[in-house]
């Protein structure tokens, strides 16, 4: 009796860096911290950019501990 066929399944490797998200460098998932998955970080990482987006909470908090959280202006 001769043996059963085996299917060879061949994995195709279609990710390069081009494809890798810009933010976590994940290739085939996001990192947990990348901010396209994880509100938090998104909110820093937006904070950072455009500090009027500053929650009242979070502006209240830096300033009683001194910080200005303000706009860089060039």
């Amino acid at each position: 009796m001769p043996a059963p066929k085996q299917t060879v399944v061949h994995h195709e490797n279609q990710y390069s860096a081009d494809s890798a998200c810009a933010h976590c460098e994940g290739f085939v998932r996001h990192e947990p911290w990348c901010l396209t998955q994880s509100a938090n970080v998104r909110y820093a990482f937006q904070v950072a950019l455009y500090p009027n987006h500053l929650t009242l909470h979070d502006h209240l908090i830096l300033h009683a501990l001194g910080v200005a959280w303000n706009e860089n202006k060039r």
